[in-house]
């Protein structure tokens, strides 16, 4: 700690200098010495005084030796005592020997003790002022005065006042003995700056050993100088450099279900400086418990992560009635990254989220809004390795995805994939690719998967294995392009697809039971695919110009396209008799249960028509400095995409689908539409029919579905290059995450807030700066004459500064079809200063809630905290 280096490690041989003077002005000493250090000696033993045994001693003969240049200085006065064998620096003195600075108002060095003293001045208007500085290296510390004896290392400090990763200490006496042993009296702990701090932890007694242990007596929790009932009979602090092992205090509170709570209370182990661990446990008076597990690892240049594993033990009502019940609940969470100059050609990667289903929904100790309003847990770990040398380049991974709903759980085991970059196999060696036939490029690509589903229940467990289903599956492809009447551009290609499964289904008609039996025939099979086509595409550009007004010109740019694709049929579509009647049959896939799905079923001779748009102005600048135009989106897209199969025999054309984009008010509201519609006209009992909707009396197309989505963000002021900002307090808040902050997927223990600003109240201020968010959606659908909006929803969130150190926000939404709120969060922030409060409410719900908090912003007094928390109710069903 800094006051350890204030206090020892300085042995000066200052006396064996010589002294130039650098001044003849002589001031008496009775004027120069302000404050009369040696009279009394504070600490405990007050009849026993270590200086006192030091000034005692025989003169010890001076070294003949230093290690160092001895420097020193003074603006006023370099008097040299001969007679008596000491210096005196006066006014702005400076000392400097190696690595040690020392800077006072006043410095006596007395070579006939070796003591050196050094303390302020007091300036024209009586203010004591040029405290010593002492500094070595880049620690340093700040005392009224101090006492050192340079051969012994024996020392007394007043008012010692330092700085140590955030916490000010301030001492009123320290005392150093000779065994490095440090003694401190009436000792003051916080980690506010001001003058008079709003709070500290006052100490009366301390006793260091350095790079060992601190030794604290009773202390207590002083708030605007005001004692509090809240002390602390001791304290025994370990002093180690860098990251140590320690204890990490719990959190208490009570509950309906479980009763009294002890949470997150461990032992943190410093492993080493690259890899850590937290293990974690709550406990519960009815007898539930829970354990969690949390690491970090870093290696520099190379990679890093962080892995957590969630375990709880839950009972629920009383044992012998009708709603007793145990469960077990786990979560896994991995995430691992690899720098990438590490390995250029290598990658590992790896994101897990998996567990129990209703992990989130049921755990006591878990609080992240935003993971329990997501359904779906997923999972990635894969590799990738470039074979140098060679086009192919191999991926192996493993995915996993999860419905917390449903509790289903489809998982890829392993995954791998041989992929072969785009190859120019007619490509000249020398000068570029000048025409079609050099420009011809082939691909290739083989996947094979094993994927499993099952449910929490069979999890890795046998039933989940047997139910291993894998696939092999091979794609090349050939393409080129070659521009035709300058302006359009033809793209012909080739596909080739062959997959291979491990089993296959065959179908048979039991007369006796008059059904169709299913049965799965192990062994290989195998069905191919191979198709070609061709693209003309090309790029029409409208520019409308204007000669008066702030609109310059409005351009119009259009992407036609036209593809034609034909597919053969290799019939290997199956029929089965499914009645009594001979002529009755069933056509079905042998490959139904394949994963990358069944064969395509005859002929495919089909032409696809699309349309791309964008809409934009040239508008003067309302700046008379700026000469040019600025650019405004007024159609951000406008596409359209149809497709006519010439081999089907009804019912040619599919349905034409639309989606149209824009932004508004300078980019801050997104307008997005999409809609559905259909040629075709519905029969009497709605299904599709082969007659055009506007021969059936109805328009040219029947609107099937539409939908609008609309996000607007806007505030008081411009909040640009905020955003990092806005999701950090998102963090500290509980935000719910449903506007896309990056939240954690869990509730942490790291301390989120590193905010330094300090905030300053203003008193009669008009301003109250905020921000909102807001969401709406709607769709309609009609593929079957119902007419109706199927969703109709808006979803806010806003926050408002009422003062600069009180926030308010507030999540909701409100359901128009279902005629209620939705999730809804109400927020409040207290900047205390040195403290933080904060308080967050789930008014309604099944997610209702309240959490408290009140504490010390500094992570190095991070447990000095109060929080209450109401678990949400459980959901039952």
């Amino acid at each position: 700690m800094l006051l350890v280096v204030a206090v020892f490690g300085i042995n000066l041989g200052l006396y064996s200098q010589e002294i130039k003077q650098s001044s003849s002005i002589e001031i008496p000493a009775s004027k120069i010495d302000t404050t009369n250090v040696f009279t009394k000696d504070t600490i405990a033993n007050p009849k026993i005084d270590s200086l006192d045994v030091v000034a005692k001693d025989s003169i010890v003969k001076p070294k003949e030796t230093l290690e160092s240049i001895i420097n020193h200085s003074a603006d006023s006065l370099i008097r040299q005592d001969i007679k008596n064998n000491k210096i005196l620096l006066y006014d702005n003195a400076h000392v400097h020997y190696g690595d040690i600075d020392l800077v006072a108002g006043f410095i006596e060095i007395d070579n006939n003790t070796n003591i050196v003293t050094a303390k302020g001045i007091k300036d024209s208007i009586g203010e004591y002022t040029q405290l010593p500085i002492f500094t070595q290296g880049a620690e340093s510390t700040t005392q009224d005065s101090i006492i050192f004896n340079f051969k012994t290392e024996k020392a007394k400090i007043f008012g010692l006042r330092t700085e140590q990763e955030g916490v000010i200490i301030k001492g009123a006496v320290t005392k150093k003995e000779n065994d490095s042993v440090i003694y401190v009296r009436d000792i003051r702990f916080t980690t506010s700056d001001k003058t008079n701090p709003d709070y500290y932890i006052k100490t009366d007694k301390a006793k260091i050993v350095p790079d060992k242990k601190i030794v604290i007596g009773f202390s207590n929790l002083v708030i605007k100088d005001v004692p509090t009932p809240l002390f602390l009979p001791f304290a025994y602090i370990p002093l180690t450099e860098g990251r140590s092992s320690g204890f990490l205090m719990p959190t208490w509170g009570e509950n309906n279900e479980q009763g009294f709570f002890l949470q997150n209370g461990g032992y943190y182990f410093a492993i080493n400086d690259h890899v850590d661990l937290a293990v974690l446990a709550d406990i519960y008076t009815n007898g539930s418990w829970g354990i969690r597990t949390e690491s970090s690892y870093v290696f520099k240049y190379k990679f890093s992560g962080n892995f957590s594993f969630r375990y709880e033990y839950l009972i629920n009502g009383l044992r012998g009635f009708d709603d007793y019940s145990k469960s077990t609940n786990y979560n896994i969470s991995w995430s691992h990254s690899q720098d990438s100059k590490s390995s250029p050609n290598t990658r590992f990667s790896a994101s897990v989220n998996l567990g129990s289903s209703k992990y989130y929904k049921e755990s006591l100790n878990e609080y992240n809004n935003n993971s329990f309003l997501n359904n779906t847990l997923s999972s990635s770990i894969s590799l990738y390795k470039k074979l140098v040398g060679t086009p192919f380049s191999i991926s192996a991974s493993a995915t996993h995805s999860q419905n917390t709903n449903t509790e289903v759980i489809s998982m890829s085991l392993p995954s791998l994939l041989v992929n072969m970059d785009r190859i120019y196999p007619f490509a000249p060696k020398v000068g570029g690719k000048s025409n079609a036939f050099t420009k011809l490029g082939l691909t290739y690509s083989l996947k094979s998967d094993v994927r499993f589903n099952t449910t929490d229940e069979y999890f890795f467990k046998k039933e989940m294995f047997d139910s291993a289903n894998p696939g092999v599956q091979q794609n090349a492809s050939v393409n080129t392009n070659l521009k035709l009447l300058k302006y359009f551009t033809v793209s012909p290609n080739a596909n080739y697809k062959e997959v291979w499964y491990f089993d296959r289904i065959n179908k048979t008609y039991d007369q006796t039971e008059d059904t169709v039996v299913t049965d799965t025939i192990q062994g290989f099979n195998s069905f191919r695919e191979v198709s070609a086509g061709a693209s003309l595409s090309t790029t029409v550009y409208g520019m409308f110009k204007f000669k008066k007004g702030n609109v310059e010109a409005i351009r119009h740019v259009m992407r036609p396209s036209v593809s034609y694709s034909y597919r053969p049929d290799f019939e290997f579509w199956e029929e089965v008799q499914q009645s009594d009647d001979p002529e009755d049959f069933l056509d079905y896939s042998p490959f139904a249960n394949g994963i990358y799905g069944n064969p395509g079923r005859g002929i495919s001779n089909s032409l696809s028509f699309s349309l791309a748009n964008t809409l934009e102005a040239k508008v003067k600048s309302k700046d008379s400095t700026q000469t040019e135009a600025r650019k405004v989106t007024l159609l951000n897209n406008l596409n359209f995409s149809t497709s006519y199969n010439m081999a089907s025999d009804s019912m040619r054309w599919t349905p034409v689908r639309m989606s149209a984009g824009t932004y508004l008010f300078n980019k801050k509201m997104q307008v997005n539409l999409n809609a559905t519609l259909d040629p075709y006209a519905l029969s009497i009992n709605g299904t599709r029919i082969n007659t055009a909707n506007i021969k059936n009396g109805g328009s040219l197309f029947r609107l099937t579905n539409a939908g609008l989505t609309m996000n607007y963000s806007f505030s008081s002021k411009d909040t640009k290059g905020k955003d990092n900002k806005r999701e950090q307090n998102a963090i500290d808040n509980n935000s719910d995450g449903i506007f896309g902050e990056r939240l954690n997927v869990s509730n942490d223990r790291r301390d989120n807030d590193n905010q330094t600003e300090t905030k300053v109240a203003k008193l009669y201020s008009a301003r109250f700066p905020w921000t909102l968010k807001v969401a709406y959606a709607i769709n309609y659908s009609n593929s079957n004459r119902q007419n109706e909006i199927s969703s109709n929803s808006i979803m806010f969130s806003g926050d408002v500064e009422l003062t600069p150190k009180w926030d308010v926000g507030v999540s909701s939404g409100y359901d128009f079809e279902g005629g209620g709120f939705s999730y809804t969060q109400l927020r409040f922030a207290r900047d205390l200063d040195s403290w933080k409060m904060s308080f967050n409410w789930v008014p309604f719900g099944d997610r209702q809630t309240y959490y408290f908090f009140i504490g010390i912003k500094s992570s190095m007094l991070s447990d000095l905290k109060y929080d209450q928390r109401q678990l949400p109710d459980k959901v039952l069903f």
